[in-house]
């Protein structure tokens, strides 16, 4: 099987999430990462599991991993799961979607 998130689509993710959606990544960071004193947080790579991120906690940039609800097949599917992951986020931290 082909995997489906070369180093090309890791980094076009990537990409999209940290240009146009850095917010979504703190909030994801904070609900469902585990580390709810993050400043910052920036996409840094998936695989078919999880979305990873460095997150910004008291100035120290930090890995955090986010596993997705299912194993991913195909790129198609991170979008659901980056617009899941973000509700879930935002029920978890009690934050009205803006999205």
């Amino acid at each position: 099987m082909t995997d489906p998130f070369p180093p090309e689509v890791v980094a076009q993710v990537a990409r999209h999430m940290n240009d146009d959606h850095a917010d979504d990544n703190v909030l994801i960071v904070r609900g469902l990462g585990g580390i709810p004193s993050a400043t910052a947080a920036r996409m840094s790579g998936l695989d078919r599991d999880a979305m990873e991120f460095a997150a910004v906690v008291d100035g120290i940039e930090v890995p955090v991993r986010v596993p997705f609800s299912e194993r991913l097949t195909d790129r198609g599917q991170v979008r659901s799961e980056a617009v899941r992951m973000y509700r879930e986020a935002c029920a978890a931290l009690g934050v009205t979607p803006s999205h």
